[in-house]
């Protein structure tokens, strides 16, 4: 069993609650717009770090994160970018990656806007936390925690900030 938390779009800002609204968690999973490294360095601080890099992130960020991560977390495929849509209006190229092998949860970032959606034709959960930064036309912060115990996704829960 793992407990996960998930945010994107931080855009340089690390909220100063993150060590303890992750603490429970066992990784932390990053949908892109880290916005600088010392971002991904602070929460590698607090817990290992999976992450893809987003449409902001210099150099340094790409290096160390792949555009595109795919990977198995207990018994559930994960496959992760940061712009990726939603059900019915996903990119193209995350399209034809859904068609040849669709995963069991789908996780993206970029829209700003907090998404939890089943996706009934590829048969999988899509997750976008919103925006755990301070840039964008949002008002609310969001983040995501759950669990994934063997093939089961469970215990969703939304972390909620005002800006």
């Amino acid at each position: 069993m793992k407990r996960i938390g998930i945010l994107s779009d931080t855009h340089g800002f690390v909220h100063p609650e993150l060590p303890r609204i992750f603490e429970a968690c066992d990784e932390i999973w990053h949908a892109g717009d880290f916005g600088n490294f010392a971002v991904a360095e602070a929460l590698q601080a607090i817990k290992p770090l999976k992450g893809v890099f987003g449409n902001i992130d210099g150099q340094e960020v790409r290096i160390s994160f792949p555009k595109y991560q795919r990977f198995m977390c207990e018994e559930v495929d994960v496959l992760m970018t940061h712009i990726g849509g939603y059900p019915g209006h996903y990119s193209p190229d995350v399209r034809q990656m859904l068609i040849v092998k669709p995963p069991k949860l789908f996780v993206c970032g970029h829209s700003h806007i907090l998404k939890v959606m089943f996706d009934k034709r590829f048969n999988m959960l899509t997750i976008n936390p919103g925006a755990a930064g301070k840039s964008g036309f949002h008002k609310t912060i969001t983040m995501i925690r759950f669990t994934i115990d063997g093939a089961d996704i469970r215990e969703l829960e939304v972390v909620e900030f005002q800006r």
